[in-house]
């Protein structure tokens, strides 16, 4: 297949485009910068996008997106995070509904802070919409994906775990030092999923006949205190300390730490695993054993 993928040198994106090299697809990544080969310029929301870019194409595959938990919450950077997505992805729904020869289908990011916080109730796809400015932002964001003529999978993605970025990364130094521990009560909850099944998911959705939301979460959400009971195993470190909310809420500011660190969503993946897709870590240790070599 002919693949058009935008937000190709994020966490998600360097891993697919790799793996889909792999796997024998052609692949055609968006840029900011100059287009070196395979890759194709753009700056969408300043200069048009043309739907000849994807003529001729068999899917597109949007993960464009300024990073959620990069930096404080400030103003500014909220309409960032909203403009980022929903710009990226109405340029490229307009582009699909003009082109002349159509892709088979538009695989367009998301994430699962669509169902706000919601404490221990089990969501899947048919689950209401929360609120918040994460739910508000990929309500937004998901409705910039309509109107292209072509089967449209929303791609509800949960906390991606991989030891090259994201929240893992992140943890991992502190763990290894044995000063890893939950946040707050331990309870809330983490809907996670492998950098491996993200991406083979994301592939099985290229060609499985379902459309509209999917969850990617792993089938075993777990609760911050399951985690970190789970990665100081692994990692062979104790993490006996619970990290009050303060501290990060004074460094990430109160509204981003709540909403990454101290609360949560139960989700469950019932139209990935509907479709067909077989997880190869459905459990927290099998991934956590996997991604760290243990």
């Amino acid at each position: 297949m002919k693949i058009l993928v935008s937000g190709a040198s994020g966490l998600i994106g360097t891993e697919l485009v790799r793996h889909l090299s792999s796997r024998g697809h052609d692949v055609v990544r968006l840029v900011r910068r100059e287009a070196r080969a395979g890759e194709v310029r753009w700056n969408p929301g300043v200069d048009e996008f043309s739907p000849t870019v994807v003529d001729g194409t068999d899917a597109v595959i949007n993960l464009s997106g300024a990073g959620i938990g990069d930096r404080r919450w400030t103003p500014a950077y909220k309409q960032e995070i909203l403009r980022s997505r929903v710009a990226t992805t109405g340029a490229l729904a307009c582009a699909i509904a003009g082109a002349t020869r159509k892709p088979s289908v538009f695989l367009s990011g998301s994430a699962i802070g669509i169902y706000g916080a919601r404490g221990d109730e089990v969501l899947d796809e048919s689950s209401a919409h929360g609120t918040g400015f994460l739910a508000d932002v990929c309500e937004k964001w998901e409705a910039a994906a309509a109107g292209t003529g072509v089967r449209t999978v929303l791609l509800r993605t949960g906390i991606v775990l991989s030891p090259r970025g994201g929240a893992l990364k992140k943890q991992l130094p502190l763990f290894k030092l044995g000063l890893g521990g939950r946040f707050g009560s331990g309870k809330q909850w983490q809907s996670w999923i492998s950098i491996d099944d993200e991406v083979r998911a994301i592939e099985h959705l290229l060609t499985a006949p379902v459309t509209g939301a999917v969850n990617l979460t792993a089938p075993s959400p777990v609760t911050s205190a399951e985690f970190t009971r789970a990665l100081a195993k692994v990692v062979k470190r104790p993490a006996l300390l619970p990290i009050p909310s303060f501290g990060p809420k004074l460094l990430l500011g109160a509204e981003l730490a709540d909403a990454l660190l101290f609360t949560g969503q139960r989700v469950v993946p019932n139209a990935l695993t509907q479709s067909g897709f077989r997880f190869e870590h459905s459990t927290l240790d099998v991934a956590l054993r996997h991604l760290l070599k243990a």
